[in-house]
């Protein structure tokens, strides 16, 4: 798929929204993908999740392993296509934990797969459990990179979309000024 076709893919599904948006971090934005809406057709899910899945398709992975909610569908299908166990992470008292007797054994070739990046706190936490076990984190596989090139996550990371998008401090914001209606759609509740 090219940039373009998985671009109109988000817009024909509502994935890629455009208002005035409360994101996970705190900050403001005009832009917010909601991969959930895409992801909710196996057709535009199993296309998208291919590009992962040929960029790793070499690379020897056992287990692919996300962090809930946003990376089970993603991790699911790039795990189908290669061929590989799929597994997931959730949060526990705050913290991201391998639950449901998943296990991760010493030398395990993985790859970590989540829907959106804006930071890549929750691909690191998942890295880090990942390594704790002794697993061998071949790469990440997200479906929208939006940290402007600012995730590094030391290790090869592949994107099926980049696009800048701006942010801004709540106290910063011109949409505020402008007076559009401030929405949070994520999943993850913020104080």
């Amino acid at each position: 798929m090219t940039d373009e076709k998985i671009l109109e893919t988000f817009k024909s599904t509502n994935a890629l929204l455009e208002g005035h948006f409360l994101l996970t971090s705190g900050r403001h934005s005009n832009k917010y993908f909601q991969c959930a809406q895409v992801l909710q057709y196996t057709k535009q899910t199993s296309e998208i999740c291919q590009v992962l899945a040929e960029e790793y398709k070499d690379k020897n992975i056992e287990t692919v392993i996300a962090p809930a909610i946003g990376g089970i569908v993603v991790g699911q299908e790039v795990a189908r296509q290669l061929g590989a166990r799929f597994i997931w992470a959730e949060r526990e008292d705050k913290k991201m934990t391998l639950r449901r007797s998943f296990e991760i054994k010493k030398g395990e070739r993985v790859l970590v797969c989540e829907d959106v990046v804006t930071t890549g706190g929750s691909v690191q936490e998942v890295i880090d459990i990942a390594k704790e076990k002794g697993a061998v984190v071949v790469g990440v596989g997200v479906i929208v990179d939006r940290s402007n090139g600012k995730a590094d996550f030391g290790v090869p990371m592949k994107s099926t979309l980049q696009l800048e998008v701006i942010s801004y401090e709540p106290d910063n914001c011109p949409i505020c000024k402008e007076g559009l209606e401030l929405v949070k759609p994520g999943s993850r509740k913020i104080k």
